[in-house]
């Protein structure tokens, strides 16, 4: 798995507390899979294993469910979010709204020179020989994820709150872990440069459309990872 970047998203600030490093730790050990899905959490061992006092860690759980990626069950106490077919129907519906919403204001609200970043964002996703061989698209965090970007790019201060501190670290869990590869790497990378064609053209209602295709398949190919690993369990 690559390195997991640390970059400029509101919740991927510099840690200056004890509470904000085992924060980003245990997110990152969520989305990756190293705390697996539903998992129970046990406070006593999360201490030891990220080396933090009771009181950070409790805080930083906190901030971890509501961003989803912790859930409190009755008569289970907390434990890692699940990731279900259920449960990515829901996330992605809404992604489809709200990310098809950000890339109309994105063609809208972004510089030129912004859009020249994002133009150099895909040619360096290209240069990565995953992509060109078409075996896996596999985007870091924050600056280096095109989805980030235009989300960012609509200027929009509560839908950047909403997509990338309150759900953008499930919507990674679910990438990350049940991720691209095969032909629909290929197909997501040319739907990334027809959506920002559309941007760079200033066609909100096109950039919009397409990139509430381009969630939709993203949608169906986890969720047929996820038909197929329950068969095989």
């Amino acid at each position: 798995m690559p390195a997991y970047a640390l970059t400029q998203s509101p919740t991927l600030k510099a840690a200056v507390t004890a509470s904000d490093r085992v924060l980003l730790e245990i997110q990152r050990a969520i989305v990756e899979g190293d705390l697996p899905p539903g998992s129970k959490i046990s406070e006593p061992d999360l201490a030891r294993r990220f080396h933090v006092s009771r009181a950070p860690l409790r805080e930083a759980l906190a901030r971890l469910e509501r961003c989803h990626l912790i859930e409190r069950l009755p008569n289970v106490g907390a434990r890692v979010v699940k990731l279900s077919v259920d449960g990515l129907v829901s996330l992605y519906q809404l992604r489809e709204e709200l990310e098809g919403l950000a890339c109309r204001l994105a063609a809208e609200q972004m510089s030129d020179e912004e859009i020249e970043q994002m133009q150099a964002l895909l040619d360096k996703h290209l240069s990565t020989q995953r992509v060109r061989d078409g075996e896996s698209y596999y985007q870091e965090a924050g600056d280096l994820d095109f989805h980030y970007r235009i989300i960012l790019g609509s200027k929009n201060p509560y839908l950047i709150n909403i997509l990338c501190d309150e759900l953008y670290f499930l919507v990674r869990m679910y990438r990350v872990q049940l991720g691209m590869n095969g032909p629909r790497v290929s197909r997501a990378f040319d739907e990334h440069k027809a959506i920002l064609h559309a941007i760079a053209n200033r066609d909100g209602e096109l950039a919009d459309l397409l990139m509430r295709r381009h969630i939709s398949a993203s949608r169906h190919n986890i969720e047929l990872t996820l038909k197929n690993n329950e068969e095989q369990i």
